[in-house]
């Protein structure tokens, strides 16, 4: 791979929004690295899907809940290695329950995860931007970080977190060329909301004006976007992808 390429990192990629974003900034001409913690074989095929199509890819396992791996993984392969133009920080877990019965270890888990990771994910990107005075970071929040969601305290915070994360890191970085922001999916047609109930689906589609879910791949248009040149004006916002959904 060439070290001058264009790059883009997109963490939590061997499936669902993280794969659609993937293969979305692969079409756009970025070398993508794409990160994953389980299951090695989806993000090779993600990989071997863009390199198929002409593109170029490399999968990593990382946990970004793991922070001194970050640091290695930057040092490792990142930093004076390639010009790293994006970072999305979309890896990111739920282990939902109500809030009388949640563990703590669950609450740390989904903080260290969603939260911290991509706050080290974005030290570490920022770093090399400020150096280059280009960058683009956009960060996965979630609807749900705005409205909150009954059984959901730990993701919700966790997501809620992740846009004052966006907005302080907009104000900081904004004069070295590099731009944050952060998208709000709704409901996104994934795994996960295709494990609900008929009943529990019906249940948030009736509270979506749209009347669908989302694709991943309206959510990848999106960071697409984001990405450009066409977007350097654009820092510290959150872009909901809700179908109209918020209260």
């Amino acid at each position: 791979m060439s070290e001058m390429m264009k790059t883009a990192l997109v963490t939590g990629a061997s499936r669902g929004i993280g794969r659609s974003i993937a293969l979305r900034l692969a079409q756009d001409g970025y070398q993508v690295y794409l990160t994953y913690v389980s299951k090695p074989e989806l993000a090779e095929a993600v990989r071997d899907m863009i390199v198929s199509r002409g593109g170029n890819a490399a999968a990593f396992r990382l946990d970004v809940g793991d922070a001194a791996a970050v640091t290695a993984y930057f040092k490792e392969h990142v930093k004076d290695k390639v010009r790293l133009e994006v970072l999305v920080n979309n890896a990111g877990l739920t282990k939902d329950n109500l809030i009388i019965r949640m563990k703590p270890e669950d609450w740390d888990a989904v903080m260290r995860v969603n939260l911290t990771g991509s706050f080290v994910c974005l030290q570490e990107a920022a770093k090399v931007m400020i150096r280059q005075r280009y960058g683009r970071i956009i960060n996965i929040s979630s609807v749900v970080g705005q409205m909150g969601n009954a059984g959901q305290a730990n993701y919700a915070a966790s997501k809620a977190g992740l846009i004052g994360l966006t907005k302080s890191a907009a104000l900081e970085l904004a004069s070295r060329g590099i731009t944050v922001n952060a998208v709000a999916p709704g409901f996104i047609d994934t795994d996960m909301t295709a494990g609900l109930s008929e009943d529990i689906q019906k249940v948030y589609m009736d509270r979506i004006p749209a009347r669908r879910f989302g694709q991943a791949e309206e959510i990848a248009e999106t960071v697409a976007f984001l990405a450009t040149e066409s977007a350097s004006y654009i820092t510290g916002q959150v872009i909901g992808v809700t179908g109209g959904l918020y209260m």
